[in-house]
């Protein structure tokens, strides 16, 4: 039986819109990522770190992903197939907003081998990932406004203190100084959540 990998995700936007915002997405096993940027929306934040948790988990095995944004969940899973059809436009004629952020996401799941399921969780209620989430997507978001989001992403920044958050794994393509990416590894088999039965999610 393949094992579920379960990531947690979260956005967050300290002045919405157009503050600094973070994002973060954090495997059940304890390693994750975080970025952000100096000047953004609530909603992208939220769509970001739902496109990096895809992109950070290759492989077969099948990928929940978890998070309280219902406009996240429904984006990715919901409105997507429906607003490709209609060449991204919403059933009311109108352009999808975010429509990179949602393209994108469309591409990564459609590129993974495994599949991809989404879920909606209710935040602030004691959900231990979905807290670690929201703390990383704030950290980074803090670090933004303090101006030191860029630099980090560049020269790599300590881990961010939060229980449960035992290590970061480095993004599949992560920019440099001078513009250009290097690549990551896949995650290791100690890396991925254990088996368990999946038979009521990807039947």
């Amino acid at each position: 039986m393949q094992g579920v990998i379960t990531v947690s995700t979260d956005g967050s936007c300290l002045r919405n819109p157009g503050g600094a915002t973070g994002w973060a997405w954090i495997n059940h096993d304890g390693t994750f990522d975080s970025g952000g940027c100096a000047s953004g929306t609530n909603q992208v934040a939220e769509l970001t770190a739902l496109l990096e948790a895809v992109r950070a988990h290759p492989g077969e095995e099948p990928l929940m992903i978890e998070s309280d944004s219902q406009y996240a969940i429904k984006c990715a899973s919901e409105w997507l197939p429906g607003w490709r059809r209609k060449g991204w436009r919403t059933a009311s004629g109108s352009p999808v907003k975010n429509i990179e952020l949602v393209q994108a996401i469309d591409a990564a799941i459609t590129d993974r081998e495994g599949p991809v399921r989404f879920r909606w969780v209710r935040g602030h209620v004691g959900n231990p990932f979905n807290e670690r989430a929201d703390k990383l997507a704030g950290i980074a978001a803090n670090d933004w406004l303090a101006g030191r989001g860029d630099v980090e992403a560049v020269l790599g920044a300590p881990d961010p203190v939060v229980e449960g958050a035992t290590s970061r794994r480095p993004r599949t393509a992560r920019e440099t100084a001078d513009g250009a990416t290097r690549p990551r590894s896949k995650p290791s088999e100690q890396e991925r959540e254990p088996a368990w039965s999946s038979g009521t999610l990807f039947d």
